[in-house]
């Protein structure tokens, strides 16, 4: 066997070979160690650090963070998710109305270790449906179907997230909005509604028509008042003297006009001149 000689001293082949070899199982060895102890969170999650059972309470942020490496790391999302439900909804007149909403909401990034520890990470399916379901059919029981077809719906939903929010933050669970997508009615039930709206609004146009023809009369009245008051006044004022006077000033004028005319002096009612127009 022929032997290497290195630095002045004999070597072994195989050996040296080796060593090359020996060092990338090396890097690999220490390059597995790191990622032991480091971890990464994606952005818009949090970690929950889990030791044989013990879980800490101080939640891991995006990015990367150094952990036992004994330790397990759950990750949990705190963007805003969306939950949909149909479900069938008792109404205030007892009918039963399906009703398709959707529930937005996100996890508590301060209370994902709670939510760990006590609902687990399929917390959404543990309580988050479960909750929007028995919330909106006690608050739709006090409601009637109308409520549901028309405007008041806003209210209604106001209501369901404000219940959501005392039963769901406690939890760690954040409720953002509930949205009453679709209403359906039975189909007599549409049409009554439907009928009630239209007679609700004739009603309020009939309201406003009478009230416009009372501000009116009213104004009529005020009119006739004036005219009744201002021929008091002219009466009070016009005296027997007076007229008589105007009547001989007129006489006076009409005289000294050029235009040919016959004046009889005192033949008029009250002794008032005749005018005769000779034309």
């Amino acid at each position: 066997m022929a032997w290497l000689k290195l630095g002045g001293q004999d070597a072994n082949p195989a050996v040296v070979a080796g060593r090359p070899a020996a060092g990338a199982f090396g890097l690999i060895g220490a390059l597995v160690a790191v990622s032991q102890v480091l971890t990464v969170i994606p952005a818009g999650h949090v970690g929950v650090v889990d030791l044989f059972g013990s879980v800490s309470s101080t939640t891991l942020k995006a990015g990367i963070n150094l952990v036992n490496p004994l330790a397990r790391v759950h990750k949990f999302s705190i963007k805003t998710q969306e939950v949909k439900e149909v479900m069938d909804v008792p109404s205030k007149e007892g009918l039963t109305v399906q009703l398709e909403a959707s529930l937005l909401f996100h996890l508590d990034p301060e209370k994902a270790a709670d939510v760990y520890k006590t609902l687990g990470p399929t917390y959404q399916d543990i309580i988050v449906g479960p909750q929007f379901r028995s919330v909106a059919r006690g608050v739709t029981a006090a409601f009637d179907a109308r409520a549901l077809y028309t405007s008041e719906r806003e209210e209604l939903a106001q209501i369901i997230l404000r219940d959501l929010q005392k039963v769901l933050g406690p939890r760690g669970i954040v409720a953002e909005a509930a949205m009453p997508r679709r209403v359906g009615l039975p189909a007599g039930l549409t049409q009554a509604i439907e009928e009630k709206l239209r007679a609700e609004q004739e009603s309020q146009r009939m309201e406003f028509v009478l009230l416009k023809e009372k501000q009116e009369a009213e104004r009529k009245r005020i009119e006739a008042r004036g005219i009744a008051d201002f021929q008091e006044i002219v009466t009070k004022g016009i005296s027997e003297p007076l007229l008589r006077w105007k009547g001989i000033e007129a006489t006076e004028k009409l005289a000294s006009s050029p235009n040919a005319k016959v004046i009889v002096i005192g033949a008029g009612k009250d002794g008032l001149p005749l005018i005769l127009d000779t034309k």
